[in-house]
């Protein structure tokens, strides 16, 4: 459990520096330059979501709570709407006029939704971990950024585009999931 708890501690310091710690940025790129310090940002994102991986692999697994199988497809919506919202943030879309920060609500919405579907202590650990995460940079975020200024309403197609590759994306991690997860999502 160390090796996933390591792993998903690291992946949240190395993203929430940015936003709460600028200085140690700057510090940082005016001592390796630019491209340096993304390869060094890059490298440790990397390292987090191999230990993540092998840790979630290797953990004793515990139950904490039984989830209740009723919240199932509420649980699956809002991994639906998660996704939307994760393809939204890197596309010109109506939810970025209702959603500041469409990727991180993505993620407190893939996390949550996680906890509703799993009780054990490997998910408490990411998902719990990786839902906080994600509100606290959310915060400090909007708190560096100041005043929200809105984009300009796009066309409807791009809002129609966002939505396919949303669905796309989801079916084939919906594939996928068995593989990487060794749970299938619909059965």
């Amino acid at each position: 459990m160390w090796l996933l708890s390591f792993g998903v501690l690291l992946f949240c310091f190395t993203h929430l520096m940015p936003s709460t710690a600028p200085g140690i940025k700057s510090g940082l790129i005016s001592r390796l330059d630019e491209n340096r310090y993304k390869g060094l940002f890059s490298l440790t994102l990397l390292i987090s979501i191999v230990c993540i991986v092998f840790g979630w692999r290797g953990a004793a697994v515990t139950y904490i709570y039984q989830p209740d199988p009723a919240l199932r497809h509420l649980a699956l919506g809002l991994i639906a709407l998660a996704f939307l919202l994760m393809v939204a943030a890197s596309r010109q879309t109506r939810l970025k006029r209702i959603v500041r920060h469409p990727q991180l609500t993505g993620v407190f919405l893939w996390a949550s939704a996680h906890l509703l579907l799993n009780g054990d202590n490997r998910s408490l650990v990411l998902f719990g971990t990786l839902a906080a995460w994600s509100c606290i940079e959310i915060v400090t975020i909007s708190r560096r950024e100041g005043t929200w200024v809105k984009s300009d309403v796009p066309a409807w197609s791009s809002e129609c585009v966002t939505v396919v590759i949303a669905c796309v994306v989801l079916a084939v991690l919906i594939v996928l999931h068995p593989y990487f997860a060794g749970m299938p999502v619909l059965f």
